[in-house]
């Protein structure tokens, strides 16, 4: 049932959202030049990796050695205007169609934080990530990573159809108030460094 929603869902919001969809492209193309799309890789169900697309909010500046010059230089007016409604997040439409990515689910995180996890946290990885999940409605980018990872926790014990719609309409909610965009002093949220270090007494 949750697949077959996903599927009728994305199909049909892919197809209202091609015309808008087709503007920010442009959009991209002028005030961020290329590529279009931000391509990364993440972790999926039981962790197994696939390609994550999102429209790109950021440029690709360099300073005078040719590195990347940090997220909050590269990250204009247009871009978090993309973020705060994201507006970024409709390609990954493309991803639940697939079946690599669910409406509602845990947020795919980064490869790197595969390792860092406790047993507890894993658990986030036995369903489908989504595009947005109980932690995003409870915080999003605003609770420390511990919440966040307790709120994936609950919700795969205790996920339900019912659940994700009050998600999804919690979710159009809170888009539209912008809240929880991002962690004061980062353009997100600072990176998760794991806690099996404190736990051991080591120092990070």
């Amino acid at each position: 049932m949750k697949r077959s929603f996903d599927l009728i869902v994305s199909l049909i919001c892919s197809l209202c959202l091609m015309p808008f969809a087709i503007l920010i492209a442009t959009g991209i193309k002028i005030k961020l030049g290329s590529p279009i799309l931000f391509r990364q890789q993440r972790p999926g169900l039981n962790g197994k990796p696939f390609y994550l697309y999102k429209f790109r909010t950021m440029s690709n500046e360099r300073d005078k050695n040719g590195n990347l010059l940090p997220d909050d230089k590269r990250l204009n007016s247009f871009g978090l205007f993309l973020r705060r409604y994201s507006i970024d997040e409709i390609p990954q439409l493309l991803n639940v169609i697939r079946g690599k990515l669910s409406l509602v689910g845990p947020r795919p995180l980064l490869m790197d934080y595969l390792p860092l996890y406790t047993e507890e946290q894993r658990k986030r990885h036995q369903v489908r990530p989504g595009i947005t999940g109980w932690a995003q409605v409870n915080g999003r980018n605003m609770i420390s990573w511990e919440e966040k990872f307790a709120l994936d926790v609950w919700y795969v014990e205790n996920r339900s159809f019912f659940l994700d719609l009050k998600i999804i309409f919690l979710t159009v909610y809170k888009v539209l108030k912008s809240e929880g965009i991002s962690q004061e002093g980062n353009v997100t949220m600072e990176p998760f460094k794991g806690l099996q270090s404190k736990a051991s007494g080591g120092s990070e």
